[in-house]
């Protein structure tokens, strides 16, 4: 499959398998040593950076212990690869839920909690509310219930935050503090290279 991607697709194309992920991913950094995303952080399945690494449009970085084995030969699986050719970064932060949620740091804007989350429209779709950044929020479903189908003013309910459009550069700082439950020691120099360095 990746023989048929065209580079700009590279960052679109990180976990199409989320499953794949459990064992082995591999971390894919622009060809500027930079994560290709941090929300969610840019992560191949370890199938799709060997087969990367043979198409030539990355080089390994670093690898996983474990091997893998072909009728011909045995591998280490990467665990760190760069791109050969930079991939512009998105300007645009595409509306989401995940992106929504990770906007608003997996929090309720409404009370602060962190438990099962949904969203919930400030104004209304009922009152003439739109489903846009502007208008969207992280609600627990307490919340989400309590307000129900009215404006704030009526559910007694305030926001923490206004809802608004998120810039590329505000997720990825957002991104850099929410990491995935798997971290591999391999990545760390990649993942916090701009990090103020420890006197």
């Amino acid at each position: 499959m990746l023989d048929k991607l065209h580079p700009e697709d590279f960052r679109t194309s990180f976990v199409r398998e989320p499953s794949a992920l459990k064992h082995y991913p591999a971390l894919v950094l622009n060809a500027d040593f930079r994560p290709l995303s941090y929300y969610p952080l840019s992560l191949w399945p370890w199938q799709e950076a060997i087969k990367a690494v043979f198409l030539d449009r990355v080089t390994i970085l670093a690898e996983y212990e474990e091997v893998v084995r072909s009728q011909r030969a045995a591998f280490r699986i990467p665990s760190v690869v760069v791109l050969k050719e930079y991939v512009k970064p998105q300007k645009r932060v595409a509306f989401t839920r995940f992106n929504l949620f990770l906007r608003d740091e997996f929090c309720c804007q409404y009370c602060g909690s962190k438990g099962e989350l949904t969203f919930d429209h400030v104004v209304p779709r009922s009152r003439g509310g739109i489903t846009s950044w502007d208008n969207v929020v992280a609600a627990c479903s307490p919340c989400n219930l309590k307000k129900g189908n009215r404006s704030l003013k009526q559910s007694g309910l305030s926001l923490r935050h206004a809802p608004r459009q998120p810039t590329a550069e505000e997720m990825q700082q957002v991104g850099r503090r929410f990491p995935p439950n798997f971290l591999h020691d391999s990545w760390m120099d990649f993942l916090y290279w701009d990090a103020e360095l420890d006197a």
